[in-house]
């Protein structure tokens, strides 16, 4: 193919790259337009052009009470990816390390417990959770979500810890260092950008959840994404509120995402070259 021709193949794919990239951002964009809305203009999709407002956000501030869910979302968030990292990375520690029997078939089984769909375990979790009278605190939703946090970091750091070569560890032992704390002081250090990797989904996987959320809490212990059942009622939907919650709902994890963007593709990269 000549150079004119490979040039107009760059543009036509350049062209369709942007188009895609507009159309997963509009959602979005028109979000955030629909929340800068005034109440009268939030039911006419017409119109672009207006004075933008802040009266969305000063109602769900002042009247839903949204700074309390976003202290729920952050402190269930925060206290879920420290206990999943800390025993998740232990337990992906025994499983690049040690033999034992079956091994393969029982990483596979813990694997397959991510897979599992919320739907098929919210119901057992609140009944138990009701016998024990947790619900609608944060230790059933931190609970909850170490069941979908724990495998998926054992699953991400054990092809992490498998690419550590073997020999640091036993010169550590012949220095006399116990296993734990060979690691905690070098296979962590060494598997960091793995576990900034693995930290960062738990992150947003956590703060994203919603079936869990949304059966197992009702009013003291509500995270953000299950705000938008507030503003449903037989009167109708509160776009503009709604809209508002959503933003400040993407925009926390919006900016962390570009913050540590950098620290995720180098995690991801972790062991791709020896």
């Amino acid at each position: 193919m000549n150079s004119a021709g490979s040039k107009r193949l760059g543009i036509g794919s350049g062209l369709a790259l942007l188009l895609i990239c507009l159309l997963c951002i509009f959602p979005l964009f028109w979000m955030i337009l629909v929340s800068l809305k005034s109440k009268m203009l939030t039911y006419d999709p017409s119109v672009w052009w207006f004075t933008p407002t802040f009266e969305n956000y000063r109602a769900i501030l002042e009247n839903r009470n949204a700074v309390s869910y976003l202290k729920n979302s952050t402190i269930i968030v925060l206290m879920t990816t420290i206990i999943s990292i800390f025993i998740g990375g232990m337990a992906a520690y025994g499983f690049a390390r040690f033999e034992f029997k079956k091994k393969e078939n029982r990483a596979f089984w813990v694997l397959s417990l991510r897979m599992l769909p919320p739907m098929a375990s919210v119901i057992p979790l609140f009944v138990m959770a009701s016998i024990i009278q947790v619900l609608d605190t944060h230790l059933v939703l931190i609970v909850s979500y170490m069941l979908f946090n724990i495998p998926f970091t054992i699953w991400m750091m054990r092809s992490f810890f498998e690419e550590i070569p073997v020999a640091l560890e036993e010169a550590a032992f012949v220095d006399g260092a116990s296993r734990f704390r060979v690691f905690i002081q070098i296979i962590l250090p060494l598997a960091l950008p793995g576990l900034i990797a693995t930290a960062i989904f738990c992150i947003i996987n956590s703060w994203n959840e919603f079936v869990f959320a949304l059966f197992l809490t009702s009013a003291n212990a509500s995270t953000l994404p299950t705000t938008v059942t507030l503003f449903l009622s037989v009167s109708g939907v509160a776009w503009g509120e709604m809209s508002s919650i959503g933003v400040i709902t993407i925009l926390p994890m919006l900016l962390f995402a570009m913050i540590v963007q950098k620290y995720m593709i180098r995690g991801l990269s972790f062991g791709g070259v020896k």
